[in-house]
């Protein structure tokens, strides 16, 4: 436990470091923003759990200049049914204004669609029976709505 915390705790600051180390002007955008950014709308567990993490540490990425903002689930339920999809539709979000800032949302809307269907998915797998099967109808429908119309 010790050393996979020390493990994910080290990536970010070795990144941060390097970046502050590099940066002349304390308001340059890292040149591996990208990279980062990539990294935190993947489809896996552990891309939802660095985004995560981030997230609770913002200040320690002020550098890359990241829009944080959310609206959360829109205008639909951000719990819908009791389903705390909420967190999946921030980090939904965030990978829509930030790859729409960099000028590169058309070529990542489809994986940043799936990431959020796989996040909202991994919500439901915390269900069983009836309830799993709302929830993945639940997240069935937030994810059609999103390619859609997102």
């Amino acid at each position: 436990m010790h050393r996979r915390l020390a493990t994910a705790l080290t990536a970010p600051a070795l990144a941060l470091a390097g970046v502050l180390g590099t940066a002349g002007v304390a308001e340059a955008v890292p040149a591996d923003k990208p990279a980062v950014l990539a990294s935190w709308t993947q489809t896996s567990a552990s891309s939802y759990n660095q985004w995560s993490a981030a997230r609770a540490n913002q200040s320690a990425w002020s550098a890359y200049q990241f829009d944080w903002s959310t609206d959360y689930c829109s205008s639909s339920p951000d719990n819908p049914f009791g389903f705390p999809f909420q967190m999946s539709c921030a980090r939904h979000d965030f990978g829509y204004r930030n790859y729409k800032a960099a000028g590169t949302f058309s070529a990542n809307k489809a994986r940043l669609d799936s990431a959020f269907y796989e996040d909202l998915k991994r919500v439901c797998a915390r269900y069983s029976g009836a309830s799993k099967t709302a929830c993945d109808s639940t997240a069935w429908t937030y994810y059609q709505a999103v390619r859609a119309f997102g």
